[in-house]
């Protein structure tokens, strides 16, 4: 069981790999478009798009078993809320792969009475879904560490006794915003495979709200997203330790 383990997790970081190929040429070709001249790059990074999208299907199975085995593990969290989360995430992302695989097959032929737009929209229906569980989770984990950085922050001025002079409530309202910027990038600089993980399901979220018609985007910006998201995929294949924990 671990050298399968082992072997999903190299297919994970192949796959992250493709992905990060796919995206880069999507976001080349919207960048190179506008531009005379460059039809037949653009030509070419459609068709390696295509292929390496059409290669990805191939890692399908590792991410099945990936998937099944993050929502056995999920199940099993201390804490409620995580495993509320990322139970029905891996749930969903389970059959998001389900669908994938059914429009892999209709598309190699194996299969062609499948209706491609309801399969797709099932699919992206699912992904949405564990996407946005995923990304509550990381809120959650967010403001457990705010209010522990809080906490530490109000324990060293309690100690020091320091007690601003002139402070209004008027200067509580102005510097609101800044005070809780502040505590969130002192809170995900804390904690960056959460701060990781954060970016990842943000970007991920873009393409399945497009596809949807809930937030019309371009390639451009789904080409950036995507991108982004494989390269915060590959740090976390790459050092498990980056790698957002479930407690």
């Amino acid at each position: 069981m671990d050298a399968f383990t082992r072997f999903t997790n190299q297919t994970q970081g192949r796959d992250r790999l493709f992905r990060a190929t796919q995206y880069t040429c999507m976001l080349l070709r919207y960048l190179l478009e506008p531009k005379a001249g460059k039809e037949k790059v653009v030509m070419k990074l459609k068709k390696l798009e295509s292929s390496v999208s059409t290669g990805r299907k191939w890692f399908r199975l590792g991410n099945v078993v990936h998937a099944v085995q993050a929502t056995q593990q999920s199940i099993h969290a201390a804490d409620l809320v995580p495993r509320f989360c990322l139970t029905l995430a891996n749930l969903n992302r389970v059959i998001y792969f389900i669908c994938d695989t059914v429009l892999w097959v209709r598309s190699v032929g194996l299969a062609s009475g499948v209706n491609k737009e309801k399969w797709q929209m099932w699919a992206a229906r699912h992904y949405c879904c564990s996407v946005l569980l995923s990304l509550l989770r990381d809120l959650y984990e967010i403001s457990l560490q705010m209010e522990q950085v809080a906490q530490d922050r109000a324990k060293r001025e309690e100690s020091s006794s320091q007690v601003p002079l002139g402070y209004s409530v008027a200067d509580e309202e102005t510097e609101w915003l800044q005070s809780f910027l502040l505590l969130l990038f002192r809170s995900l600089k804390k904690h960056p495979p959460l701060l990781l993980d954060t970016v990842k399901n943000v970007c991920d979220v873009l393409n399945p709200l497009d596809q949807l018609g809930i937030y019309k985007s371009n390639p451009g910006l789904i080409g950036l997203g995507g991108l982004v998201s494989s390269i915060a995929g590959i740090i976390t294949v790459a050092y498990p330790q980056m790698k957002l924990k479930t407690h």
